[in-house]
C-alpha cells in the first residue's frame, strides 16, 4: 500500500457544493461533537482528520495489533485521499473516533495501481492479506453508492452510533442510495439494532486481523 497521500483535482461545483453540505453536517451529541469534513470547504477543520488519522494508529496499530501503514504517528492508506469525506467525534480539539467515506465511483492513483474502494479492490485482488471472497459477486461503482471504512472509536455506544449517524446524514445531502461498510458480524447486528437494514455482500471471511463481513445498507432518509 502507497506510504502518500494522493491529492485529487475534483474541485468541480458538485464537490464545492458537497463540501458545503458536509459543513453543514456536523451536529453536537451529549458532551461531544461530530463534524464532517471534506475538502475544499473543510480545510479550517483538516486538524481533526490528521488527529483522526493519529486516533486510528492508537487503536488499530497500538491497541489492535493490525499490521497496517504508519508514519510519524499516524495510521493511513491509498483510501485517505483529499475526496475522501471523514466523520470526527470529538471533544473540542481532542478526537474520540470517527470514520472514513467514499464515494465508490472515484478512482485514485497512476498506471497499475488504480485503487476504487477497499470492499471492490479487495474482491479484485489488489489488497495483499485481504481475502478476495469478500463479496458475492463484483461490486459495483456508482456515485450513488458511498463505502464507510476504519470505523474507530472508544468503547462508547454513545459516539458509535453518532458517528454513524453522522455519516447517513451526510449521505442524504448527497442524495446516496446505499453505504457498503466492512466490518465484523457484531457490527452488523449493531447497525440492525440501530435501525437500519443491512444486508450481507458476501460470506464471513477471516484473516490474521480478525473476522468480518462486507455488507450494504439503504441510507435512510
Amino acid at each position: 500500500m502507497t506510504k502518500t497521500l494522493m491529492f485529487s483535482d475534483r474541485h468541480t461545483p458538485e464537490a464545492v457544493n458537497a463540501a458545503a453540505a458536509a459543513e453543514n453536517a456536523g451536529f453536537l451529541s451529549g458532551d461531544f461533537e461530530i463534524s464532517v469534513v471534506q475538502m475544499p470547504h473543510g480545510i479550517p477543520k483538516w486538524h481533526l482528520v490528521n488527529d483522526f488519522l493519529g486516533y486510528r494508529k492508537r487503536v488499530f496499530i497500538d491497541e489492535l495489533d493490525w499490521q497496517l501503514n504508519q508514519f510519524e504517528g499516524i495510521e493511513y492508506e491509498q483510501y485517505d485521499t483529499f475526496d475522501a469525506v471523514y466523520v470526527v467525534a470529538h471533544r473540542g480539539p481532542e478526537v474520540c473516533g470517527g470514520a472514513r467515506l467514499r464515494q465508490t465511483d472515484r478512482v485514485n492513483g497512476t498506471g497499475s495501481s488504480m485503487y476504487s474502494y477497499m470492499i471492490r479492490d479487495a474482491h479484485l485482488g489488489m489488497l495483499p492479506g485481504m481475502p478476495t471472497d469478500l463479496c458475492f459477486e463484483e461490486p459495483p461503482q456508482s456515485r450513488k453508492i458511498w463505502e464507510l471504512t476504519r470505523l474507530a472509536t472508544s468503547q462508547s455506544f454513545q459516539i458509535t452510533k453518532s458517528v454513524l449517524h453522522g455519516a447517513n446524514r451526510f449521505l442524504r445531502t448527497q442524495t446516496a442510495e446505499h453505504c457498503f461498510f466492512l466490518g465484523s458480524p457484531a457490527f452488523m447486528r449493531m447497525a440492525r439494532s440501530m435501525g437500519f437494514a443491512p444486508a450481507p455482500l458476501g460470506p464471513v471471511v477471516s484473516n490474521r486481523d480478525g473476522r468480518f463481513i462486507a455488507f450494504s445498507c439503504p441510507v435512510n432518509y
